[in-house]
């Protein structure tokens, strides 16, 4: 891969940072306005064609997951020219997203900060064990940690956990600001669906919401997963880790075909976004093409990341991610090594 120095990517990258107001507007209405108008339309097919309600699902789906990627851009203070608002805009497409704004800010900003740091797991990241940590740990801690990263549960029973259960609780630790932020989100939003399903019945509120809600979690979290979990992915030691190596060699470029780039807003231009957050996702596609390094980064499509999630442990010795498997054969490979020296000694 070609180098790229951190002054060179910033003078590289400088001219794409700047939000524009009638862009980032745009970007909201292209999202949450569809999602609610055929959340409405949903609603209105019910008891009328089961084959329209369902059909609905998937669109609904895809607004909701462009929805959340607007709502990462406000995060970043990106979308919009001032931190005024991308704040209250961001606070509004939360309650979309099931997310409390200050919460989700915080916790993805170390995320950035310390993604494919292996000193410094464990915010913001999808969990992930070295093959000698797994296989030190207690029989107890190791079938949790298969259950968590089992693809069922991952993408079935996780975006409840990770939409609806995490949100709603303080963070052990966090500051009154993000505290007020969590418990204000969970009361508002305890307002706003206690009043829908006063209107329309809770069934019927489940009925339009869960599917589409359950879809757009687990495209969500798939999407996440791929941007950094992938065979030849990032993951060094505190003293040996590079912020610009991490984003460049340690996030993915997930082509999708360009229905899929709309809904989820650009955010397979990963390496892009992980050298630099500021760049609103309506300019990433430009910044991408802008120089030569960025067509030599993982480059991956569906079926790859589809096939990557078979991918479970890090093995710090072959610099690789590896299947539960692979990591059995490579400790048997170490055990062996090791036994002729336990014999002589």
């Amino acid at each position: 891969m070609a180098t790229v120095t951190e002054t060179s990517w910033k003078d590289v990258l400088a001219p794409y940072e700047r939000p524009e107001m009638r862009s980032g507007l745009m970007q909201v209405a292209t999202s949450l306005l569809p999602y609610l108008a055929l959340s409405v339309i949903s609603y209105l097919t019910l008891g009328v064609s089961v084959i329209l309600t369902v059909a609905l699902v998937f669109p609904i789906a895809g607004f909701l997951v462009r929805t959340f990627v607007v709502f990462h851009d406000c995060c970043h203070g990106s979308l919009l020219p001032t931190k005024r608002a991308n704040a209250r805009v961001g606070t509004l497409l939360g309650l979309f997203v099931l997310t409390p704004f200050l919460q989700w800010r915080h916790e993805h900003a170390v995320h950035h900060a310390t993604s494919g740091d292996l000193d410094r797991r464990g915010i913001g990241d999808v969990e992930t064990m070295t093959v000698d940590e797994y296989h030190s740990k207690p029989w107890a801690v190791r079938l949790g940690y298969r259950l968590f990263r089992n693809p069922l549960i991952m993408f079935g029973l996780g975006p409840i956990f990770a939409m609806i259960i995490v949100p709603r609780v303080v963070p052990r630790g966090a500051r009154p600001r993000i505290r007020k932020s969590v418990l204000a989100t969970d009361a508002v939003l305890a307002v706003i669906i206690g009043l829908l399903c006063w209107l329309i019945g809770w069934q019927d509120f489940l009925v339009v919401w869960a599917p589409g809600a359950m879809l757009a979690g687990s495209a969500g979290i798939f999407l996440f997963y791929v941007q950094h979990q992938f065979e030849d992915a990032y993951w060094q030691r505190g003293e040996n880790w590079s912020y610009s190596e991490a984003a460049l060699r340690g996030s993915t470029y997930l082509k999708l075909p360009r229905v899929l780039q709309f809904f989820t807003a650009n955010i397979g231009l990963h390496h892009v976004h992980h050298l630099n957050a500021k760049i609103p996702n309506y300019h990433l596609q430009r910044a991408h093409e802008s120089h030569p390094v960025f067509s030599e980064v993982p480059t991956i499509g569906i079926s790859d990341g589809v096939r990557a999630v078979r991918l479970k442990l890090w093995d710090e010795q072959s610099g690789k991610l590896v299947t539960f498997a692979q990591a059995r054969r490579c400790m048997s490979r170490a055990a062996a090594t090791a036994a002729p020296v336990d014999a002589r000694i």
